[in-house]
């Protein structure tokens, strides 16, 4: 049984920039601009902001950087949302998934499922102040690995008695279910026993809107430590993927070993 401290986070799709379709819009409409940015998702959010009032001929000084932090200065957050990220989530709990998919606009979710997956081998989120107690971890561990144990066999004696006809009827499978069926049957009824420290991996869609909300919302002191960390994790990684963007966000020490995400643009 393995134990988790840290989310991981991985980038697995950004947005590509067509050049040529962009400047055959702007010839289209008698006008040449280039931005200074060479991150896609900047150069798309920056055009997108400049259709709403056709500035393109007379840009003003400062480049991309100027001209989103202007965006985000005005709250003009819906030129944001063309922005978009593809990322995979893992090392996370249930517990804090839970709390993930509140936030549904702008963000997408593919979660993995306990129904086909099998939890045998299973991972397990610790929270740091437990983890950090010697008396209260055992405590966890011991708890964790008994509701662990109990999925165990009550995923082999289910499994087990869904080869009797009669009983798999009753579980409202055809007589004849396969393995594959009766598998998956006994999964979803003994994952009812996994605690919501059961480490899980989710692959989000998230533009740049939902994204600054989410680090706002989840990085504040008063969010769960354990998202709060994910907060941290996903600052670091948008900040390296368009600082323009996220550039503008802070990170305040906290007691407990965290940070909080602050920032001068909030709910932009």
């Amino acid at each position: 049984m393995k134990i988790i401290h840290e989310p991981s986070v991985y980038v697995v799709g950004r947005q590509y920039l067509d050049d040529g379709e962009l400047n055959r819009f702007l010839t289209d409409h008698g006008v040449t601009w280039q931005s200074d940015s060479e991150v896609a998702a900047e150069v798309l959010t920056e055009s997108a902001g400049r259709i709403c009032y056709m500035s393109f001929a007379k840009p003003r000084p400062g480049g991309n950087s100027t001209y989103l932090k202007h965006i985000k200065e005005v709250g003009h957050g819906s030129v944001l949302e063309h922005a978009v990220w593809n990322l995979v989530f893992t090392g996370v709990s249930r517990a804090l998934t839970h709390e993930l998919i509140r936030h549904r606009a702008g963000m997408g979710y593919s979660q993995l499922s306990q129904r086909y997956v099998d939890e045998s081998v299973a991972e397990y989120v610790e929270p740091k102040i437990i983890a950090s107690d010697p008396e209260l971890h055992q405590i966890w561990q011991d708890a964790v690995r008994q509701m662990h144990e109990a999925y165990l066999k009550l995923s082999e004696g289910l499994n087990i008695k869904l080869t009797d006809p009669k009983l798999a009827a009753e579980a409202g499978l055809p007589p004849d279910a396969d393995r594959t069926t009766r598998r998956k049957s006994a999964r979803q009824a003994a994952r009812s026993v996994l605690p919501n420290a059961t480490e899980t991996k989710i692959f989000v869609t998230a533009n740049a809107r939902a994204i600054r909300h989410f680090l706002e919302m989840r990085g504040s002191a008063a969010a769960d430590v354990e998202i709060r960390q994910l907060a941290n994790k996903v600052l670091e990684v948008m900040q390296k993927e368009s600082p323009n963007l996220f550039g503008d966000y802070e990170r305040i020490p906290l007691p407990d070993g965290t940070f909080e995400i602050t920032t001068a643009f909030r709910k932009v």
